[in-house]
């Protein structure tokens, strides 16, 4: 079994699952996003997970030209590795999704790896006032929503960025997920070492019950032996204990205000930082060492950011 030296926190600083109304301190504009990514990285995220939004309502937008004031500003002032979204949101098509990475050309690029129930309602018990209209209506409508990620889609993204040799964070969302990357790794379509990023507590994939997590840790050992790299996002509450979990038994770990508000129980994190900075304070508590951003792109292979197009 592989084993790594030193754990890899990576950080999901704006994402489209939480809504701007839900917590002041989400990062919105470009400013905002690029000052949130550098306060992560110096607090000890190797890398760094991005969405782009709409300055004034705050939607998602998948425009290239959307991620590249924050990107400049990013590489400018830190050297983490920057991971771009390919999920960009549910209700975008895969051309859309995908867009960003194809022209921007990053390390890596993060990849759903197949079609789900994406159940984003439950906030809707937590949260009632909405500063933007769209937003109650986009939570509301994940009761009917399909996340579409099907083999034709998937076949497509590593077809179109395979050239970039940009490589993926796999997000992993059930067991069927790891079955589905085997199959597009015997097809030689991707190649190892494997990121694999165990997402555990979205309505629709696996809970977060300890068990689940070491149901899919075996799975992916079973399918890949030292050929990945396992890394673990817990949603919402959850995103602390599974990150401990995972970290003692050598798995890098997912924090960050797409994955989770919260800092403790009633509490609203202030800012990516704080949530790096406790994740990193529960590894360092496990005897763990922290990778640096060079000590990340060795373990996993990566191109370098003086190949990317941004």
């Amino acid at each position: 079994m592989y084993r790594q030296k030193k754990i890899i926190i990576s950080c999901a600083v704006t994402g489209a699952i939480h809504t701007p109304s839900m917590s002041p301190h989400l990062p919105v504009t470009a400013d905002e996003i690029a000052e949130a990514s550098i306060a992560a990285a110096q607090a000890g995220a190797a890398i760094i997970h991005l969405h782009a939004r709409d300055p004034v309502t705050g939607k998602p937008d998948q425009r290239p030209e959307a991620f590249l004031p924050f990107l400049h500003k990013i590489r400018h002032d830190c050297d983490a590795v920057v991971n771009l979204t390919t999920g960009g949101s549910p209700y975008m098509s895969v051309q859309e999704r995908m867009l960003p990475a194809k022209v921007l050309k990053p390390e890596i690029a993060s990849m759903n790896m197949g079609t789900m129930n994406f159940g984003l309602f439950p906030m809707l018990q937590r949260f009632t006032e909405f500063k933007h209209e769209w937003e109650r209506p986009y939570l509301e409508g994940s009761k009917d929503l399909i996340f579409r990620n099907t083999y034709g889609d998937l076949e497509t993204v590593f077809n179109e960025l395979g050239p970039n040799q940009t490589r993926y964070e796999f997000e992993c969302y059930d067991t069927a997920h790891l079955y589905n990357l085997a199959h597009f790794a015997e097809r030689g379509l991707v190649k190892p070492p494997y990121f694999i990023q165990t997402v555990f507590g979205i309505l629709g994939g696996i809970g977060s019950h300890p068990d689940d997590v070491m149901h899919m840790k075996r799975a992916a050992d079973r399918l890949f032996g030292d050929d990945y790299r396992w890394s673990v996002l817990g949603a919402g509450r959850s995103q602390m204990s599974v990150a401990a979990m995972a970290a003692s038994m050598g798995g890098n770990v997912r924090v960050g205000l797409e994955d989770s508000l919260w800092i403790g129980p009633g509490k609203l994190a202030r800012s990516n930082a704080e949530q790096v900075r406790q994740v990193r304070t529960i590894l360092e508590g496990l005897g763990l060492e922290i990778a640096t951003p060079a000590e990340a792109r060795d373990i996993l292979q990566l191109k370098g950011a003086d190949q990317v197009a941004f």
